[in-house]
């Protein structure tokens, strides 16, 4: 059915192809439950001339089950992350170290007084 911004559906919908007007943008939207997208092939997001963005509340997760995550990119930034204090008494908490291998495979090594990455680079082979 038509609404003021457009198709409005009150059930699932399948199609093999949505687009937007020309030079309109294209919104799907669900103000109060979820939204799904899901094919057997794969789901492809791509922007020819600009930004993809994802915005939450809570939290962000990439997940997969079988193969990498690959964020390929001429800088990768990691913002606010948080610093760890130093302290003089012993920690229960263990510590790690990010380590990068020259492939770019990020991995973690149990910190030490010094670096500890070429003592565990298992990761790298």
């Amino acid at each position: 059915m038509a609404g003021a911004e457009g198709a409005v559906f009150t059930s699932s919908v399948e199609t093999s192809h949505v687009r937007a007007e020309p030079f309109k943008e294209l919104r799907l939207e669900s103000p109060t439950r979820s939204l799904y997208m899901e094919a057997p092939k794969g789901v492809e997001i791509h922007a020819e001339a600009g930004d993809i963005e994802a915005t939450c509340r809570s939290d962000l997760r990439l997940q997969s089950v079988d193969g990498a995550i690959v964020l390929e990119a001429r800088k990768i930034k990691l913002l606010r992350l948080p610093e760890g204090v130093a302290s003089s008494s012993p920690s229960r908490q263990t510590v790690f170290e990010v380590c990068v291998c020259s492939n770019g495979i990020l991995f973690l090594s149990q910190a030490g007084t010094g670096s500890t990455c070429q003592m565990s680079n298992q990761a790298c082979i």
